[in-house]
């Protein structure tokens, strides 16, 4: 391994699995859950193209989320399975740099979105007859270009930084993706630069999202708190937990990575929240989303019965228009 980190570019993953029956048995796991990841949210995906009565900008915004985490796991699994079945750990430089960018991007966006959702629900609740107005599709257009734009050009400053630095001899990465991080160490500079990125970056993409989530939040409770019907107190805790649990499962891990001392990390304990958010987190959402909201269950039940709806005309057609032929 030594010559090879002195004559390639490339970089080295050290990988997630061990060699042995406990390895295998986290290998097959995470198949299952990559496997279960794409079905989730390719069906959340199409279920919101489908039913009309989810083309509203809630739901606009939850198929965004679900290409984010159809993308994002994409962009991990595949190349681990890959380097487990066949035993090459090395990734190109070109490879490990588009992994970053996209990584970083989507960590960005993910989190802008959370906030876009929050604030829809806070106008659907406090507001619902300015709905209309605060989240039309002129709103809701440019919100979502931004958040695209923001986290490409967030993403753009670590990668460009990190694949411009000198790296030593060593170019063992000890994790399962080029995470800018865990390549970092490997560095023959001092990286005070990134440090100071990783900081403003946490405040725009973690902070202030953060902050945009919770207050919006904090009227919702208050405005819960006086309805008086309890149907729709119950529709909202519905709607509003369902999304506070998906935003819990993102942002706890982020924020131990990001907001814990170096000194005090361990590389252990990252690649376990990176697993968390990588991989969990895309599978756990569209089970989230469809097992905790009226709404989808329902549009899940209309499209199933449209589809053998379909399916049984085209078999009475095919029936009686046999004998003619």
């Amino acid at each position: 391994m030594e010559n090879y980190n002195l004559t390639s570019t490339d970089f080295i993953l050290l990988g997630l699995f061990p060699l042995s029956k406990i390895g295998l048995f986290f290998f097959i796991l995470i198949v299952l859950i990559f496997l279960t990841a794409l079905f989730g949210n390719l069906c959340m995906i199409l279920l919101i193209i489908l039913d009309t009565q989810l083309h509203t900008p809630m739901y606009f915004l939850l198929s965004q989320l679900s290409i984010i985490d159809l993308n994002y796991i994409s962009m991990i699994v595949p190349k681990m399975i890959s380097n487990f079945l066949f035993g090459n750990k090395s990734i190109s430089f070109i490879e490990c740099g588009v992994q970053s960018f996209f990584f970083l991007s989507l960590a960005g966006v993910e989190a802008l979105f959370l906030t876009s959702m929050a604030y829809d629900r806070y106008i659907a609740i406090c507001f619902p007859l300015h709905y209309p107005i605060h989240m039309s599709k002129r709103v809701c257009v440019p919100m979502i270009i931004g958040s695209w734009i923001m986290g490409f050009v967030n993403s753009c400053t670590h990668t460009t930084y990190a694949f411009h630095i000198p790296y030593c001899e060593s170019r063992a990465i000890n994790h399962f993706f080029c995470d800018v991080p865990a390549m970092l160490t490997l560095a023959c500079v001092d990286t005070w630069v990134y440090e100071y990125t990783v900081f403003m970056s946490t405040i725009l993409f973690l902070m202030l999202p953060f902050i945009g989530i919770a207050c919006p939040y904090g009227r919702v409770v208050l405005a819960v708190y006086h309805m008086h019907s309890a149907e729709g107190r119950k529709k909202v805790y519905s709607t509003c937990s369902t999304h506070l649990t998906v935003v819990t499962f993102y942002y706890d891990p982020l924020f131990y990575t990001c907001l814990h001392p170096r000194s005090l990390r361990s590389q252990t304990k990252d690649e376990v929240l990176a697993v968390f958010y990588t991989i969990l987190t895309p599978m756990l959402n569209p089970i989230i989303y469809s097992l905790r909201n009226r709404e989808v269950m329902g549009a899940l039940r209309r499209v199933i019965q449209r589809i053998c709806t379909v399916k049984m005309e085209t078999e009475l057609f095919a029936c009686v228009a046999r004998p003619w032929i």
